[in-house]
């Protein structure tokens, strides 16, 4: 059995084996950010909309193969990954048909019309059911690696979510 603490040195199965799930689900989270946005516009993550398409990939293909070496690393990636491309799918054919500025405006009228406590708490509600099945993922997990890594995941993606949602109200108002 694995544990948290434990590596995988690079060129070995294990190793090879999250490394390739690691570059699929940031595959997936990438290929589902170009459906929605292929010139970023609506991206959520500064950083991410910093890099671009041309030095995001290839950090990302480095980075799985780093993140390889440590399964615990690697698997909460993998979930967080996972679900921001399963968010991301959710409006993406709504940003792909609108257009990309077209769908910001929307969006913004939406959020103008609504009142801003609201917005918000919705999207921190979110954030925080996301957070407490991570957390209890963790927390009952008895340090076994993946229900472990996978609650890590899920909190990962939670504080994101809430972040970067925050962030983009903060613009907005």
């Amino acid at each position: 059995m694995t544990r948290l603490d434990e590596f995988f040195d690079p060129g070995t199965r294990n190793w090879a084996v999250l490394a390739g799930l690691v570059a699929a689900s940031r595959a997936m989270d990438l290929g589902s950010t170009w459906i929605a946005t292929p010139k970023l516009t609506l991206e959520g993550n500064p950083i991410a909309r910093r890099l671009g398409w041309k030095w995001g990939i290839p950090l990302n293909l480095l980075l799985a193969l780093g993140f390889a070496t440590w399964p615990l690393l690697s698997i909460s990636l993998i979930t967080t990954s996972c679900l921001v491309a399963a968010r991301n799918l959710q409006s993406a054919w709504v940003m792909r048909s609108m257009g990309e500025l077209h769908y910001r405006c929307w969006m913004a009228d939406r959020l103008a019309e609504c009142p801003r406590g609201l917005a918000w708490g919705c999207f921190m509600g979110e954030a925080l059911l996301v957070g407490a099945v991570g957390g209890m993922l963790m927390a009952f997990s008895e340090w076994r690696l993946v229900p472990f890594s996978v609650g890590l995941g899920m909190a990962a993606y939670s504080f994101a979510v809430g972040l970067f949602s925050s962030i983009a109200l903060w613009r907005n108002r």
